[in-house]
């Protein structure tokens, strides 16, 4: 079951202090040629360089609250920005993290934990692979087990950020937002379902969990191949994502890699912006034209991530 609303606004006062608040920048013409008014989330600035700071901390803090909070910390499985995430969050309460990545997780996300005093273990070629190898530590060691996404308390975590959009823009018509496993798609789209906000889903067309699950009804699995698939590589969504989104008005949309690459690039030119691809995977959505804002629609754009290599950007 899908966290309610009440559990995003006791997350957002149990969070408060902890993470930074949003910062929002209207998007001008050169960037976002299209007919509604666009507004970047630039939650890329957030702890840890991504959302994922607000999940880990409310999760952190609650299990601290209810003495569930093991005295060996917590253990993840994390493309890479969950796990960062999870570590800084353990800081926060002085416990410590064990996180498990696939192979190929970028280096600066490895280097990143390191640098928060995770301790990084290798769990194997993807995502599902590091997830095993995680479960057996937890039992083993006694570790509390966390996840990257598919954890109330995350999702909860997760939909403070449109609670901070809204405040900003109270008359907000729409937002979109890249998926992955659907943490973030749960927590969104349990607060855009209390404000009466549409939200469009955006995948890579070859990361495409919550399009299948759904087309299928259900969450099934999906091969995954993308430029995104760091951070967007779930082969399948979540149950609560499902949930929260057959109670509200969601949009699944598929963009191509290329036009995820274009959205990133123009995300630098025109303001300075070194954001992952999964980030960019959102604006793609409008620059590509798979979602086409009406004339006077008020969308937000969450730009999710900042954990990249900024070295493959042109200077133009």
């Amino acid at each position: 079951m899908h966290p309610t609303y009440a559990e995003v606004t006791a997350a957002a006062e149990r969070i408060s202090g902890h993470t930074r608040p949003v910062v929002l920048a209207r998007a001008d013409a050169d960037t976002v040629p299209v007919a509604g008014e666009v507004w970047f989330a630039l939650e890329h600035m957030q702890h840890t360089g991504s959302f994922k700071a607000r999940g880990a901390a409310n999760f952190v803090l609650a299990q601290q609250e209810q003495g569930r909070l093991p005295r060996v910390g917590i253990t993840l499985a994390s493309g890479g920005n969950a796990g960062v995430a999870g570590a800084w969050a353990a800081r926060l309460v002085d416990s410590a993290a064990t996180v498990f990545l696939p192979d190929a997780a970028p280096a600066i996300k490895v280097a990143r934990l390191r640098s928060l005093g995770a301790q990084v273990l290798s769990g194997g070629a993807a995502y599902a692979d590091a997830a095993a190898e995680c479960e057996r530590f937890a039992q083993v060691s006694g570790a509390l087990r966390s996840h990257a996404y598919d954890d109330p308390y995350i999702a909860a975590g997760a939909g403070t950020l449109l609670e901070e959009i809204i405040a900003q823009l109270p008359d907000l018509d729409t937002v979109v937002v890249a998926v992955g496993g659907g943490g973030l798609l749960t927590g969104i789209t349990v607060s855009a379902n209390e404000h009466g906000v549409r939200v469009i889903a955006v995948e890579p067309e070859n990361c495409r969990a919550f399009h299948a699950a759904v087309e299928a009804g259900e969450p099934v699995d999906v091969e995954i191949d993308s430029v995104a698939a760091d951070s967007l590589g779930a082969r399948r969504v979540t149950p609560m994502a499902l949930s929260a989104a057959a109670e509200g008005e969601v949009v699944p949309v598929l963009v191509t890699d290329k036009q995820i690459i274009a959205a990133r690039q123009t995300l630098w030119d025109c303001r300075r912006l070194a954001v992952e691809h999964a980030a960019a995977t959102a604006l793609a959505a409008l620059l590509s034209g798979a979602y086409v804002p009406a004339a006077g629609e008020r969308v937000a754009v969450i730009i999710c991530g900042a954990n990249t290599d900024p070295t493959d950007l042109v200077t133009h």
